[in-house]
């Protein structure tokens, strides 16, 4: 079996790429739950990498949970509740969690459907964006069960309460433009348009000093449940590393020599 997800290098950008099109790209399977997490702690030892971009293979980005299974209670839906609630733990909800640890910033390049958890996995990433093929539903309700991989945390987050409960409470597709819309993506682009505008942006991003990004991303990370004086704190730790990386000096030295900086890639981290 072919891998379940693809990682493909272009300078300091990651492309990976859900590589189960005869699914629509599905998020079930062991392989599947495997693949990000290995491969988002290699990003995350690569020091090479500046910015990730996440798609999907085919005409969908990922449908969401394999509804197949759950019509014949298997894999992670067999069994009884108890049981499922473990499946679900030790299962698709390693992938917010891996999304958690990744400190890449992460780009959405959401070419076709996104639908159940296919949405949520858009949410999970720091940016979206679409092509006009794309579609979005927070589908869960339709097949009579609820959002069971952190939905109900993200979405409300990036589109607000009201919106979200409106998306979860329906389960109504939304186009492309809707989506843009009600904030739920940043830009829509002509399907042949979507990936060179995904590396544009990862390549927009991947100038900038990689551990001031991978900080910067944790902060805003850390103040989604914080306070201002508990974000500050975590500031003022960080911009104190900061101020003493090699990449602010050769930043600041470019600043003034008016040219793009030189940041040379750290050694690979073994944890």
């Amino acid at each position: 079996m072919s891998d379940p997800i693809l990682l493909s290098i272009d300078g300091p950008v990651a492309v990976l790429t859900l590589n189960r099109p005869d699914t629509r790209n599905a998020l079930s399977g062991a392989d599947m739950f495997n693949a990000f997490e290995t491969l988002f702690d290699a990003l995350n030892r690569n020091n090479a990498i500046h910015a990730a971009i996440l798609t999907g293979a085919g005409s969908a980005f990922c449908s969401g949970g394999n509804v197949a299974e759950m019509r014949e209670r298997s894999g992670m839906f067999a069994g009884s509740p108890e049981q499922i609630t473990e499946h679900y733990r030790l299962g698709i909800q390693r992938i917010p969690r891996a999304f958690l640890r990744l400190e890449v910033p992460i780009i959405a390049a959401v070419n076709g459907a996104a639908m159940g958890a296919g949405c949520d996995l858009a949410c999970m990433c720091d940016i979206r964006i679409a092509s006009r093929e794309a579609r979005f539903a927070e589908s869960f309700v339709k097949v009579g069960i609820v959002p069971g991989d952190g939905g109900c945390w993200l979405l409300p987050r990036i589109v607000g309460e009201s919106r979200a409960a409106e998306m979860a409470f329906t389960g109504e597709t939304l186009s492309a433009d809707e989506a843009l819309r009600i904030g739920l993506v940043s830009r829509v682009t002509q399907a042949d348009d979507l990936l060179p505008e995904a590396l544009l942006l990862a390549q927009r991003i991947a100038v900038n000093s990689p551990q001031a990004l991978r900080w910067t991303k944790r902060l805003l990370r850390h103040a989604r449940h914080s306070t201002l004086d508990e974000s500050l704190d975590a500031a003022g730790v960080l911009q104190g590393q900061a101020h003493h990386t090699a990449e602010h000096a050769e930043a600041v030295q470019a600043f003034f020599d008016k040219r793009a900086p030189r940041f040379v890639a750290a050694e690979p981290r073994h944890e």
